[in-house]
């Protein structure tokens, strides 16, 4: 059976869950929804018979918290790549597959997603592997169950395998009578960034629809600085590369894609109150961690670190104290962090 390498992408800034989130230290490396932070989660998830160990990119300044989280979860990776700056995830795959063997299969996952059911995801790899074996770039598609604009979605198309399907279109983040629409018909998926592919299969896609791009990645990493498993790629090769995401440099024109659609209880975990919808509450609704207090207080998330938070007679918040810094928004209206942070920047 071909094995399968992790590729863990952790490259994120996670400005979306300020103030505990920062580019300094982004939500992979926090644990949000257990003991684990999420970059160790992820690497736990593609663990055992079957996976080698990961390769992983990640932005050059988190470095040693990459490192250090993963040998205290035993997940050692077997390449450290540092990305010098930022080009989306087409041209960080590409930095994987070629640190790869060329007959690996690789499992791309964003570091900072939720996964709650592992096993219903190994059976779909299971689904899928005859398929990437062939030569087939394969994506998961997630389950959806609410008409999000967020996300982008999947149109899954006929039945190639048991379980698996060829993609008949990816849609951007829809407006919300379309993804309404989509959700009726009962044939999208939301496009979860996870993908299953050999390196070999990648490459030659590349080579076809994105050869600027892989010759800058190639030439970063011909020339890159390497100690132990970490690979500095070169800066300037790797800044001429375009930068493009894997949708859309690939796999929307590549021939052969599939989808799997799975159910999985996953979450990119986007916001406040996305945290808040997957988290256990008490009694009243109520999400809290750290020093809190509260009383008469319902269907809040308040999260305390470094300090003292009491809510009373209060419902629908979300209070998030960190250091010297406090969010406090209503619940549904966690997504305007971004909006705060551009406030605070003028």
């Amino acid at each position: 059976m071909t094995q399968i390498v992790p590729v863990i992408l952790s490259g994120g800034s996670g400005t979306r869950l300020w103030p505990l989130s920062r580019a300094e230290k982004p939500k992979q490396f926090l644990s949000l929804t257990a003991a684990e932070t999420m970059l160790q989660l992820t690497a736990a998830r593609a663990r055992g018979a079957g996976f080698a160990a990961p390769v992983v990119v990640a932005n050059a300044a988190h470095a040693d918290e990459v490192e250090a989280q993963l040998a205290a979860a035993g997940a050692e990776p077997q390449a450290l790549v540092l990305e010098p700056v930022g080009r989306n995830t087409a041209p960080a795959i590409a930095l994987a597959a070629l640190s790869a063997d060329p007959d690996a299969a690789l499992l791309v996952m964003p570091s900072d997603h939720v996964i709650a059911d592992v096993d219903a995801f190994h059976a779909a790899i299971r689904r899928a592997l005859p398929l990437v074996e062939d030569g087939w770039l394969v994506t998961f598609g997630i389950t959806p169950d609410a008409p999000e604009t967020g996300y982008g979605y999947i149109q899954v198309g006929e039945e190639v395998a048991a379980g698996v399907h060829r993609v008949a279109r990816f849609v951007e983040k829809p407006r919300r009578d379309v993804a309404e629409a989509m959700l009726a018909a009962g044939d999208h998926a939301w496009n979860g960034g996870i993908f299953l592919f050999r390196a070999d299969a990648f490459v030659a896609a590349l080579e076809r629809f994105a050869p600027a791009m892989l010759a800058a990645v190639r030439a970063s990493l011909d020339a890159a600085r390497r100690e132990g498993a970490r690979v500095w790629p070169d800066a300037d090769a790797f800044a001429a590369s375009p930068s493009d995401s894997i949708d859309y440099a690939v796999m929307e024109k590549a021939d052969r894609v599939a989808v799997v659609p799975v159910a999985m209880g996953w979450s990119d975990v986007g916001s406040w109150d996305a945290l808040h919808a997957i988290s256990e509450g008490d009694a009243q609704g109520n999400v809290v961690s750290g020093d809190v207090v509260a009383l008469d207080a319902a269907n809040c998330l308040v999260r305390a670190e470094g300090v003292r938070v009491a809510i009373a007679g209060v419902s629908d918040l979300i209070v998030v104290a960190s250091g010297s810094d406090v969010l406090i928004v209503p619940r549904g209206r966690s997504q305007d962090v971004k909006l705060l942070l551009d406030a605070m920047k003028k």
